[in-house]
C-alpha cells in the first residue's frame, strides 16, 4: 500500500505533506468501485447531501468497524489538494456551539445557515476502538464544496479495503506489534489565523 510505514504502537494524528493530505471515507462496494475506477466521485454518490472526511485513520476505523459494517465495506484513502483542505478549514463552521467560539449563539447560527462546511473534533480511538484523551477532526462538505471535493481537488483515489481487513486481523489478534498504520503527523498551518480557529495552539 503507497505512504505506508511501520509504526507499532506509535501514536498519530494526521497525515500531511506540503501539497496533499489523505483522508478517509467509507461507502458501499458500487460507490467505491465506481470511484476508484473513474477516479472521481460520480455513480451512485451523491452530491445532494452532506459527506465527511475523516483525515484520521483509526477514528475511521472506528467508524467503519475497519471495514465490516453493512455499506462501509468500501474503505477508500483519498489524496487531497493541501491548498483545498485548507480551504475546506477556512470557510468551516463549527457543527455545535460553544462560548469559546467568541460570538452569540444567534451569531453561531447563521454563520451555520450560510456555510457549507462543517467540522468537529470527536475524541480519537485506539485500534481497539477506545477513546482517547486526543482529538481527531471531521470535515463536513455539501453544495458547491462537495462538487469540488469530488472532482477538482482530488489528486488519487485507492481502495486500501484489503489493507484495511489484513489489519483487522492484528487488531482482533491483540498483535499490535505487527499493524501496518500510515504514517501521521501532527498538522500546523503557516496561517496563524487558521491554527487559532481550529485551536492548534
Amino acid at each position: 500500500m503507497k505512504n505506508s510505514y511501520r509504526i507499532g504502537r506509535k501514536k498519530a494524528f494526521t497525515l500531511w505533506l506540503s501539497k496533499k493530505i489523505i483522508v478517509y471515507q467509507s461507502y458501499r462496494k458500487e460507490i467505491g468501485n465506481f470511484t476508484v475506477k473513474n477516479q472521481y466521485f460520480g455513480g451512485a454518490f451523491s452530491l445532494e447531501r452532506m459527506t465527511w472526511i475523516k483525515p484520521n485513520f483509526l477514528w475511521m476505523m472506528f467508524r467503519n468497524g475497519w471495514g465490516t459494517k453493512e455499506g462501509q465495506e468500501s474503505v477508500l484513502a483519498i489524496h487531497l489538494k493541501m491548498d483545498a483542505f485548507k480551504n475546506y478549514l477556512k470557510n468551516a463552521v463549527y457543527s455545535s456551539y460553544n462560548e469559546k467560539l467568541g460570538i452569540s449563539r444567534e451569531e453561531w447560527q447563521n454563520q451555520v445557515k450560510e456555510s457549507s462546511v462543517r467540522l468537529q473534533w470527536d475524541p480519537d480511538h485506539d485500534p481497539f476502538g477506545n477513546k482517547l484523551e486526543r482529538r481527531a477532526i471531521q470535515i463536513g462538505l455539501r453544495n458547491d464544496f462537495i462538487k469540488s471535493f469530488s472532482k477538482e481537488d482530488l489528486l488519487f483515489i485507492e481502495d486500501i479495503s484489503d489493507f484495511v481487513k489484513e489489519q483487522n486481523q492484528f487488531v482482533l489478534n491483540d498483535d499490535l506489534d505487527n499493524l501496518v498504520l500510515l504514517e501521521e503527523k501532527p498538522l500546523l498551518f503557516d496561517d496563524e489565523g487558521l491554527n487559532k480557529k481550529l485551536r492548534l495552539k
